[in-house]
């Protein structure tokens, strides 16, 4: 019994060590959770175990088996005043949640964050412009695939443009549709064949002598190359003929295959020429209904919108057909007197096709123009073909400086490097063809981006005055509510003595 009462007695004592060591141990522990912020904000649970906060940063937490004892004494008085203090230090660096890397205080959350503003804003722009592309170029190249069919519908709208206002005209006076329509057609076509019966009239008649002219004109030229500054010989002007007759019979195969390729071109001018005529008939004919069918096939929300733009774009059309012919004619018609004045042949068919090339803004005519310098050239000589020339020049000028901005005026507002580089491009992708139909693709799509901005605007506008009013008529409802409310307390009854004292 002794013996067990001693062994008791040590067990005792180890277990109090044991005891006293576990309370400094957990006195330590807790003032150090006071001195760091972040194990501050850790509260213990009464089961013992620490939540682990998803988002702050700090220790892992550590699960508990066995409850310590609370101190008590002085290390509850050591601990309390540590708790109210300031953080005395900075975070160590931990795994962050989720990314299994190390936070810094400086370091964005994620790698999008690190990326700078500018760099994600052109990288969103670049993608979305990508995609602009990629849906352009499907265009593009559905266009080119149906060209003839594009190409035809473009060329009747061109036409119904010139030739609707006549249509209307006729309406107006009480003639029925069909036969307006049809009339203004068989007069626009007959029109039409005239001029072109005319150009090729002009040309075989005046075929003989202008072939004669050019054979005069070439020996010219080729006594110049000898006795004029260029001092050539007549061995090397005939080496310089030899050698195109050479490149003419060796080419042959290639001269049949252009031809076989022009028998090609032909056909397919006169399908798109038929095509052309039939779609502008029934543009004139029913029209008005065609865009409604057409309005109809747009989602809901943009009818109302694209039905404000699609007589504004119409209108547009119309003002650039009509300007551009008369500033075609008077083109025609002042290069046609001088090249008439200065003696070179074939001046009325020169005329009809520098009339045709006008429709291609600032260029188109000029370009025409250089046959009648080339015509000048060898049949009457050099000075001729430059007096030819300045003619050209100086009518270009005068189109662009006063008929267009005069005719043409503000109902098609298209800045003339923006015509330039139309022309350009609508050559490039589509030939003549192209070149024609750019510059007023360009017009009406200016007038209706412009008239839905001015659309959304006002649309704007009228919100934020619905928004104001209705925001006025609260204030206004709150404010008499608040007075009625006033005037009902004040005239309300004072509550009797007796009610009071109880």
């Amino acid at each position: 019994m002794a013996r067990g009462g001693k062994a008791f007695k040590a067990v005792a004592k180890g277990m109090a060590v044991v005891a006293s060591a576990a309370a400094v141990i957990e006195r330590r522990r807790r003032a150090a959770m006071a001195a760091d912020p972040h194990e501050q904000a850790l509260p213990a649970l009464a089961d013992g175990h620490v939540p682990a906060l998803a988002e702050a940063p700090g220790p892992v937490p550590v699960t508990r088996t066995d409850p310590a004892p609370a101190p008590t004494g002085p290390a509850v008085a050591a601990v309390a005043p540590s708790a109210a203090a300031p953080p005395a230090a900075p975070p160590a660096p931990v795994a962050h949640a989720g990314l299994g890397r190390e936070y810094h205080p400086g370091r964005p959350a994620t790698p999008a964050e690190a990326v700078p503003w500018g760099l994600r804003v052109a990288a969103e722009s670049t993608w979305r412009l990508l995609l602009l592309g990629a849906a352009l170029y499907v265009v593009f190249y559905v266009v080119d695939m149906l060209r003839l069919v594009a190409f035809s519908v473009l060329a009747s709208l061109l036409i119904t443009a010139l030739l609707e206002p006549s249509v209307s005209w006729l309406r107006r006076r009480g003639v029925p549709r069909s036969l307006a329509a049809g009339g203004v057609f068989l007069s626009g076509l007959a029109g039409i064949g005239l001029v072109g019966w005319f150009v090729v009239w002009q040309v075989t008649t005046n075929l003989s002598d202008v072939t004669t002219q050019v054979k005069t004109g070439v020996n010219q030229l080729r006594d110049w190359l000898v006795t004029g500054p260029l001092h050539l010989t007549q061995q090397q002007i005939t080496d310089f003929a030899n050698q195109i007759t050479k490149a003419i019979t060796t080419n042959t195969d290639q001269l049949t295959s252009a031809s076989i390729t022009g028998a090609q071109i032909a056909v397919e001018v006169l399908t798109a020429l038929l095509m052309t005529f039939f779609t502008t008939f029934f543009f004139l004919y029913d029209g008005g209904r065609i865009w409604n069918w057409a309005l109809r096939g747009l989602p809901r929300h943009s009818r109302f919108a694209m039905a404000g733009a699609g007589p504004k774009a119409w209108t547009t059309l119309t003002a650039y057909v009509r300007g551009t012919v008369c500033v075609a004619f008077i083109d025609a018609l002042c290069i046609g007197i001088g090249v008439d004045l200065l003696g070179v042949p074939l001046a009325l068919p020169l005329a009809v096709i520098i009339f045709l090339g006008a429709f291609v803004p600032l260029v188109g005519a000029l370009i025409t123009g250089t046959v009648a310098v080339l015509i000048a050239l060898v049949t009457q000589g050099p000075w001729t073909a430059l007096m030819v020339l300045v003619v050209l020049v100086v009518v270009m000028q005068v189109e662009s400086h006063i008929l267009q901005p005069l005719i043409l005026g503000r109902a098609v507002r298209v800045h003339p490097l923006g015509v330039v580089l139309g022309v350009a491009a609508g050559g490039i992708i589509g030939g003549i063809g192209g070149a024609v139909v750019a510059v007023p693709l360009i017009a009406v799509t200016n007038t209706v981006v412009t008239h839905l901005r001015r659309r959304n605007e006002a649309g704007q506008a009228v919100f934020t005055a619905l928004e104001a009013a209705r925001e006025a008529a609260e204030r206004t409802a709150e404010r008499t509510a608040e007075e009625a409310a006033g005037r009902t307390a004040a005239t309300r009854p004072a509550p009797p003595a007796a009610a009071a004292t109880d």
